[in-house]
């Protein structure tokens, strides 16, 4: 119900991940019997996590180690990747600047141009890897790269922006037809970002495979506070889940949720999952990784552009291996490492023996649901606190 924020004005109440808590269920469920896959036109992936298409967390050694792993990793095909043949050059010098001039220096970089046949090469590299391969551009680049991407061989293509509608307007530029782009390709095309139940169900009507939902949320994205756009997620993925389910009610085909962003521990895994989400796409945690190329940085993709920076870039730190946070041990006491262990234990603590059940699980709205019991925690900045 929306509330009046003052004369004639009212405003729809939104919860982000820190708002809610999940409840057990009457029924629990050995973690290691559950179910966590997910399916994306018809094909099965056993680990429901992407790592988002940044270049801090994103290269083709990295794309092959998680899905060996399982899981997927999404390239940035119009990040350094594809603008430099040595990529390697250029994160040094991502990594030595200040913070006071990390963004000026990202801009400059971003401004070599993407060099085709480094698209081709980098979606070849991963499909030595023997793993999915799967690359996103930005709308305006989606007709050229989409082409080039299905000839390399890529598996997913995915189409995001930092607000993404089927019914964009504009003269100065070709706005592409989603409809005809999906139709078109050869490929699956994964569309984002939307927030919102009438937009997520208007993209599902292009025929995309999947959509990404999250406007503003990620660790390294300022859109919230250059823009004063977003929905918190919880919000945001119920909206858009509901808009899946009666699509799926309409048209008998089923287009799964991805949340995008807000997620930094096990727990905000969980909840996302719970309020609709069948994977979930993730770029601080992984950055984390050994094997990210940022060397424990990490910037929005928006960081670069020319005129309104919508990112920046962060230090994430090393904290352990890929398979460390996603499948364990965890050597740390803050949920961000064995985050599939983390989702496991809950899908059987709440008695859900896959992803679908989980969406039924139950939601209380639990402001005090960090802080509640937690003073020397907090007092000592450790576990939950830090």
């Amino acid at each position: 119900m929306a509330e009046f924020i003052g004369r004639d004005r009212k405003a729809r109440r939104a919860y982000g991940f820190d708002e809610i808590a999940l409840v057990p269920g009457e029924v629990t469920i050995n973690p290691d019997e559950v179910d966590v896959h997910w399916e994306i036109s018809g094909k099965n992936y056993p680990v429901p996590f992407l790592a988002s298409a940044m270049d801090g967390v994103v290269d083709p050694a990295f794309a092959i180690r998680m899905g060996k792993l399982g899981a997927t990793a999404v390239l940035n095909l119009e990040g350094v990747q594809t603008r430099y043949e040595n990529p390697e050059e250029i994160f040094e010098k991502i990594t030595r600047a200040t913070p006071e001039k990390a963004t000026e220096l990202v801009q400059k970089i971003y401004t070599e141009p993407v060099k085709e046949k480094l698209v081709a090469k980098r979606i070849q590299e991963i499909k030595k890897g023997k793993v999915p391969a799967v690359v996103s551009s930005i709308p305006q680049k989606a007709e050229k790269f989409g082409k080039i991407a299905q000839e390399a061989g890529a598996d997913l293509f995915v189409v995001q922006s930092t607000v993404t509608t089927v019914r964009h307007l504009a003269k100065a530029y070709q706005v592409v037809d989603f409809g005809k782009f999906c139709k078109g390709m050869k490929i699956p095309v994964i569309l984002g970002n939307c927030v919102t139940y009438k937009v997520a169900l208007e993209l599902m009507e292009t025929g995309c495979a999947g959509i990404l939902v999250g406007i503003g949320p990620g660790s390294a994205c300022t859109t919230r506070g250059v823009l004063g756009l977003g929905v918190p997620q919880v919000t945001a993925t119920v909206d858009t889940a509901a808009a899946r389910d009666l699509y799926f009610k309409k048209s008998g085909r089923y287009v799964p949720i991805i949340a995008d962003g807000g997620m930094s521990t096990g727990g905000d895994v969980c909840k996302a999952f719970a309020c609709g989400a069948d994977a979930v796409m993730i770029g601080s945690a992984f950055a984390r990784a050994k094997e990210a190329p940022g060397r424990g940085y990490h910037w929005g993709m928006a960081t670069p552009h020319v005129n309104l920076p919508r990112g920046t870039r962060i230090h994430v730190g090393t904290t352990g291996t890929l398979e460390e946070i996603l499948f364990g041990p965890a050597r740390l006491d803050d949920g961000t490492q064995n985050l599939v262990g983390a989702l496991k234990t809950c899908l059987g603590n709440v008695g859900a023996r896959d992803i679908r059940e989980f969406h039924l699980t139950e939601i209380i709205i639990a402001p005090a649901i960090r802080t509640e019991g937690k003073l020397f925690q907090a007092v000592q900045r450790v576990g939950m606190m830090k």
